[in-house]
C-alpha cells in the first residue's frame, strides 16, 4: 500500500482516472477536490504506483475524527482488478475499521467485496444503490429564464442554512449530518433561492467528491422551476470550475429523474454504491 502525498503524482492520477469514465468518477472528483486544496482533508491510497489496480480515497488519518460520523467518514473506491482491491482492504490499514464509515463507487464489486472482508472483521455492512447521470457538456444544459417573485433572489448557501437542510434529507435529522452539511457549505459550490428574510425555499449542493447532492424545494414553493434553476446553475458553476457535474437518483424519485431528463442528463449504465461499514461493538449503541 502506498499513500500519494506528491503533488505531481497526484496530478497525474486526476489524468489517469479520466481514462477510466465513468466507473471512476467518484474517484476523480475526490482527487480533483485534493488538486484543488484539499478543503475535506482526503488522501490517496494506492497498491502500487504507477500502475496502480486499486485507488481509495480516505480522510487524513491526521485528523481528529468521530468514529461514529459515517458522513465525515466517507471513501471513494476504483479497481481495475477486484482481487487487487479485496487484498487492500483485506491486509492493509487503508480504511479504519474500528470506526463507522462509508465506501463509495460505481463498481458492482466494492459491496461484494465489503460483504466479504467485513464478515472477517465484525463488521456489519449496509449497502444502497442509486441511478447515476452526469452533465457531460455545459452547452446541453438548458437556458433557464425565471420570472421570478421579487421577493426571491438566487444566491449561495450560507452555514446557517444547514440545520434546516438536515432536518429535510433522508439521511439527515441529527448533529452529526448538520455539522458534515455545513462543512460542505462551507467548502464546496452550492445554489439556493433565498425568500426575502434570507430564508432558502429551493436548493443543490456539493459533496466531498464533487457530486451534486440533496437538492430540495420545501412544499410550498414546488412547481415554480426553482427546482430546475438551482440545479442548472450548479452544474454550469462545477463546469466552470472544471469538474464533473454529476450525481445520484433514486430509481423511485421520479419527480427528480423527470427534472433532470428535462435539463439533458445522460444517465450512465453503471450504478452508484455506497456501503456503511459499522462495527458489531457500534450495533448496540442507541444514539446511532
Amino acid at each position: 500500500m502506498l499513500v500519494l502525498n506528491c503533488s505531481m503524482k497526484l496530478q497525474m492520477l486526476e489524468k489517469m482516472l479520466r481514462w477510466s469514465f465513468p466507473e471512476s468518477l467518484k474517484v476523480y472528483g475526490a482527487v480533483m477536490n485534493i488538486n484543488q486544496g484539499n478543503p475535506f482533508r482526503k488522501e490517496v491510497v494506492v497498491d502500487s504506483w504507477p500502475d496502480f489496480k486499486a485507488v481509495i480515497t480516505r480522510p487524513w488519518r491526521e485528523n481528529e475524527m468521530d468514529d461514529l460520523d459515517h458522513y465525515s467518514n466517507a471513501h471513494a473506491v476504483f479497481y481495475k482488478e477486484l482481487r487487487a482491491y479485496q487484498e487492500l482492504l483485506e491486509n492493509t490499514n487503508a480504511v479504519n475499521w474500528g470506526q463507522i464509515f462509508q465506501i463509495q463507487g460505481l463498481q458492482d464489486g466494492i459491496c461484494e467485496i465489503s460483504r466479504t472482508v467485513a464478515l472477517s472483521k465484525q463488521v456489519d455492512v449496509k449497502t444502497s444503490s442509486f441511478q447515476m447521470f452526469i452533465h457531460s457538456e455545459p452547452d446541453t444544459l438548458p437556458d433557464v429564464r425565471l420570472q421570478m417573485d421579487p421577493k426571491l433572489t438566487l444566491a449561495y448557501l450560507d452555514i446557517s442554512h444547514a440545520s434546516l437542510l438536515s432536518k429535510t434529507w433522508s439521511r439527515g435529522g441529527n448533529p452529526r449530518n448538520q455539522k458534515y452539511l455545513a462543512n460542505l457549505i462551507r467548502c464546496f459550490p452550492s445554489v439556493c433561492v433565498l425568500d426575502d428574510n434570507g430564508y432558502p425555499v429551493s436548493w443543490s449542493l456539493t459533496d466531498q467528491v464533487a457530486t451534486m447532492i440533496h437538492g430540495y424545494t420545501l412544499p410550498e414553493h414546488r412547481r415554480k422551476g426553482y427546482s430546475r434553476l438551482v440545479a442548472t446553475t450548479l452544474a454550469k458553476k462545477l463546469h466552470s470550475c472544471g469538474f464533473p457535474a454529476q450525481g445520484n437518483v433514486l430509481e423511485t424519485n421520479i419527480p427528480s429523474i423527470t427534472l433532470l431528463k428535462s435539463m439533458n442528463a445522460r444517465f450512465l449504465p453503471c450504478l452508484f454504491f455506497r456501503v456503511i461499514h459499522t462495527s458489531f461493538h457500534f450495533l448496540a449503541k442507541s444514539h446511532l
